[in-house]
């Protein structure tokens, strides 16, 4: 099993920092030369309010706790939009954490029927680490070479960055895989001692260039909803809207649906889709053990990296 996931407040810091030019942050332009891309740490120091030492300290991680006053001072400095400063906020542990779930997430039967309801576009159940906990009939046959991956490591990153066919689906690849990683960096900071994420990220960070490089940029992306175009090998060009939503006493899941104008190209071609594919064979089981009867692939989260 790979070690926790290692890099912290101090990464992120330094990441941010140099993103910013003094010019940006308001300083007047220095003699010489920087050594340091963007800000310094004394700059950054200066204009948040702080001794040069405090912030050293707490980049440097020998300072184990800082007030949320400073932290917003540093995010404002650091031009942090909301997602990272609640990352932020997270590695520096002036907010409480979640705990890791130990037990395999399950699909409330409400939940289940309500995704059950969506035969017309492609809609799935995430949960933590984004790991697939179900997904109905036409987003098995949208997702191309998801059975591919064994029952039990269905996993959307995993996806994205190991099956070929993910690759050449989505008319952005890079741009999706991107903030798919931006995503689990957040979650690594409420998360930072989840074996099974830091299985996940050392197994990819070996297998994938793509995924090393942009897992060590520190961005961070919280999930909303948007557009995307792809390219299905079945029925060609579509662009789809997607949405996802956090379902009530279940916070740790999102419901994602992609939406589609009517009677568009996109609609016809889903609708071309659900008339030539066949129920999806992926093998899964519910949360009593049983097999899905409605196309629904479940997977064991316990059990995926």
């Amino acid at each position: 099993m790979n070690e926790p996931v290692p890099e912290g407040l101090g990464a992120f810091l330094r990441s941010r920092r140099a993103r910013i030019t003094p010019e940006d942050a308001g300083l007047p332009p220095s003699m010489g030369i920087r050594r340091v891309p963007g800000l310094r740490r004394e700059e950054v120091a200066l204009l948040a309010g702080v001794s040069a030492e405090y912030y050293e300290r707490l980049e440097r991680g020998r300072r184990k706790t800082a007030s949320v006053s400073v932290l917003d001072a540093i995010a404002r400095v650091l031009r942090l939009n909301a997602a990272e400063q609640d990352h932020l906020h997270a590695l520096a542990g002036s907010r409480s954490s979640p705990q890791t779930r130990t037990a395999p997430a399950r699909l409330r039967p409400g939940l289940r029927r309500a995704l059950d309801a969506v035969t017309d576009v492609p809609a799935l159940v995430l949960g933590p680490r984004h790991d697939l906990i179900a997904i109905n009939a036409l987003g098995a046959a949208f997702y191309t070479g998801l059975d591919l991956l064994p029952a039990g490591q269905r996993n959307v990153v995993r996806y994205l960055f190991t099956v070929g066919a993910a690759r050449e689906l989505y008319d952005d690849w890079a741009g999706t895989a991107r903030t798919v990683v931006a995503e689990l960096r957040r979650y690594a900071g409420t998360h930072p001692h989840d074996p099974r994420l830091a299985d996940l990220v050392g197994d990819l960070a070996v297998r994938d260039q793509d995924f090393r490089r942009w897992w060590a940029l520190h961005d961070v992306y919280r999930r909303d909803y948007g557009s995307k175009r792809y390219h299905h090998p079945l029925v060609g060009e579509l662009e789809l809207g997607y949405e996802a939503m956090t379902p009530a006493g279940d916070p740790e899941l999102v419901f994602g649906t992609h939406t589609v104008e009517a009677h568009s190209p996109s609609a016809q071609a889903l609708t071309l889709l659900s008339s030539w594919s066949a129920p999806p064979r992926l093998e899964g089981s519910t949360d009593t053990g049983q097999p899905t009867a409605t196309g629904q692939v479940i997977s064991d989260p316990g059990t995926t990296t």
